[in-house]
């Protein structure tokens, strides 16, 4: 027994002294009996499993590294292209012409490879101007969902100017010329009838080509303080009329305050002349 006791430390301490480098402060250790040569060797086994357990690990992270998506394919792009046309021309008003720009993603976005990506249209998106479509990977290592910047462009008939009009010009027919412009570009609907802006003055200038929309124009004074106007309430099937003196000037889509013939006052909008929108 002592033969096997000391042989085994010789062993052991032929392999602490020339892998000391390998593994380190555990295999130091003196071991003077066969319980402290079998601890010590499991200690060592438990180091160095735990070197070898680290490779695998640090190889499965490399290999799912997700790649960047930020730059859309042209197979993708028309893809999308095509659906947003489809979902346009679904609410768009008849004669209207479609254009659709497709974006790019977030270039800081780290997606994972997909065979199939399916676009949709996300809960509460207007197809006009500025907004965006849904992607969703359907087929891949990873189901991601993301949203592409997309620009839907829309153009109809609509009044432009002639000519550089300054503010406070009053328009005339020839001021005027019917033009197919980019409706969604504009803050509000541009005017598309010469008699609703015939007449009206400027509330700022205007460039040449530029179309005319109702916020350029000055608010319309229908009637004066104290002027008799008409009263009138519509509803489904009926209509009625009454006559009263405006408390205030009537100044047009305003509301104003009228006494009625029988002393009684009642509130309303101008909407013509001498004319006042009750709502009951």
């Amino acid at each position: 027994m002592r033969r096997i006791v000391d042989s085994g430390w010789q062993n052991i301490s032929a392999i602490r002294r020339h892998k000391a480098g390998q593994f380190g402060a555990p295999c130091h250790a003196l071991l003077h009996t066969v319980e402290a040569v079998n601890k010590g060797l499991l200690l060592c086994l438990i180091v160095l499993c735990g070197v070898l357990a680290g490779t695998p690990a640090h190889v499965s992270a490399q290999a799912q590294t997700l790649t960047p998506s930020s730059a859309i394919d042209s197979g993708l792009a028309s893809q999308v292209q095509q659906f947003a046309l489809e979902a346009s021309r679904k609410v768009a008003i008849p004669g209207l012409r479609l254009q659709v720009q497709v974006g790019q993603l977030d270039p800081r976005l780290r997606l994972a490879p997909c065979t199939s990506v399916q676009p949709y249209l996300p809960s509460g998106t207007r197809l006009w101007g500025a907004t965006r479509i849904g992607l969703r990977c359907i087929d891949g290592a990873a189901r991601w969902n993301v949203f592409l910047p997309i620009r839907v462009d829309v153009f109809g008939p609509a009044l432009v100017a002639n000519a550089p009009l300054p503010a406070g010009h009053v328009l005339a027919a020839a001021d005027l010329r019917s033009a197919e412009v980019n409706l969604a570009a504009t803050p509000t609907a541009p005017l598309a009838r010469q008699n609703l802006a015939i007449g009206r003055a400027l509330g700022r200038p205007l460039a040449a080509g530029s179309a005319v929309q109702a916020v350029d124009l000055r608010a319309r004074l229908w009637f004066a303080a104290g002027d008799s106007v008409r009263l009138v309430a519509a509803g489904s099937g009926w209509r009625i009329h009454g006559e009263g003196q405006a408390m205030a000037p009537g100044v047009e889509g305003q509301r104003v305050r009228v006494r009625t013939d029988s002393g009684r006052i009642v509130s309303g909008v101008a909407v013509a002349e001498r004319l006042v929108e009750v709502a009951l």
